[in-house]
């Protein structure tokens, strides 16, 4: 266990940010599965509006440094091409 007091708040604070990220990637990860449910069953109106919750979703995650830029904009960039697929 850590002996000084800035290593303890350290470690406090490294918790809740691992909590915090992992309960972003979580939504991410649920709304993915669920966008890529309503492309498989050809629903294209359920499908939009998904994609741009993902897409919202991602970009916050982006902003606060959850995920990087170069994952978010291919992740987004893949998702987009299944969805005009469909169209």
């Amino acid at each position: 266990m850590s002996i000084k007091k800035s290593a303890v708040k350290a470690l406090r604070q490294t918790k809740k940010r691992q909590e915090r990220n992992t309960k972003i990637k979580q939504n991410i990860s649920w709304l993915k599965r669920q966008f890529l449910k309503a492309v498989s069953a050809k629903n294209k109106k359920n499908a939009g509006g998904l994609y741009l919750k993902l897409q919202k979703a991602m970009d916050k995650a982006l902003q606060k440094g959850v995920i990087k830029k170069n994952t978010a904009s291919r992740q987004k960039s893949r998702l987009a091409k299944k969805l005009n697929l469909m169209k």
